[in-house]
């Protein structure tokens, strides 16, 4: 399945330049739920931070998992990489329960997969269309049942459009149910992409996820009030240690305004700068490095799975 980006263009992956962030958030509003820092909303420091990232880091593609609800703007984010330089890639799907539009996705999987599928084939907004499903989200161990329905349907609208799925594991947990619900519906493991992996010290879990051959998200990198990024190169040396170099994908989840540097936080570039360099130092090679930075995002995007 080709990579369908904002600017509607449709790329292998091949012509995708340079390196990829998995899940970040170019423009996002969480603010009527409660939480009055949960936005970004600064475009020109967004910009700039991914143009900053494309000299340095080599970006060349952003996958923005900012689903139904969660106060997207798809022409905003497309203007967004347009300046910065970079391709984007949007999504549509319903993160976890508490941030559920009224009504939505309700208890009936078929009808909630058409909504999906409806985004899909006929745009997000002045027919930009969706080139991902996520954050497809869950609170616990355990999804609820409006948040089985998000999980189901999403599962239903990739087999029906050939896009691939990122979720939202709350702290990492239940990251296990996710993948069963959605290889049950009938999902192929290497379209999942099971996020913030980074975020639970479960080296079981994150093993368990890539054996089935789906993708271990370590996408909260430089977070450091959640988990020091040292802890998160322990659990990513572990994982590569066991042989699962082919099933990671790493990204910032840039998700408040605080997170900008221009606001004092580590960034769009954090994880392609200075984490980068410390996974170097600890003698993860320029092939290893390779996957983590852009062949496995790809794989996962366009669905090709190589034995």
């Amino acid at each position: 399945m080709p990579i369908r980006t904002a600017g509607g263009r449709v790329l292998a992956p091949a012509d995708v330049p340079g390196t990829v962030l998995a899940h970040e958030h170019l423009v996002v509003d969480l603010t009527r739920f409660g939480d009055a820092e949960a936005r970004v909303s600064d475009d020109a420091a967004v910009a700039a931070e991914l143009a900053a990232a494309r000299s340095t880091g080599g970006l060349g593609l952003v996958v923005d998992l900012t689903g139904r609800a969660m106060g997207g703007d798809p022409a905003r984010a497309r203007a967004i990489a347009e300046r910065a330089g970079v391709e984007v890639v949007l999504a549509t799907g319903w993160y976890y329960e508490r941030f559920h539009p009224d009504g939505e996705p309700g208890d009936s999987v078929e009808q909630a997969t058409r909504l999906l599928v409806d985004d899909i084939g006929g745009g997000l907004g002045g027919g930009i269309r969706p080139g991902v499903i996520g954050e497809i989200g869950s609170s616990g161990e355990r999804a609820t049942p409006a948040e089985r329905v998000g999980l189901l349907a999403a599962a239903g609208a990739a087999l029906r459009t050939g896009l691939s799925v990122a979720t939202h594991a709350h702290l990492g947990r239940g990251g296990l149910e996710q993948l069963d619900l959605l290889t049950s519906a009938g999902l192929p493991p290497h379209r999942i992409s099971i996020g913030h992996q980074d975020l639970i010290d479960d080296p079981g879990q994150h093993r368990a996820i890539a054996a089935a051959g789906a993708y271990v998200a370590f996408d909260t990198v430089g977070k450091a009030s959640y988990q020091p990024d040292e802890k998160r190169i322990e659990l990513l040396l572990a994982l590569l240690e066991a042989g699962h170099a082919r099933h990671v994908l790493l990204s910032n989840d840039i998700s408040r305004d605080a997170y900008l540097t221009s606001r004092g936080g580590p960034g769009f570039g954090h994880v392609l700068g200075p984490f980068r360099a410390e996974l170097a130092a600890r003698g993860i090679d320029p092939t290893d490095l390779d996957l983590l930075y852009r062949e496995n995002a790809l794989r996962w995007l366009d669905g090709t799975e190589h034995p």
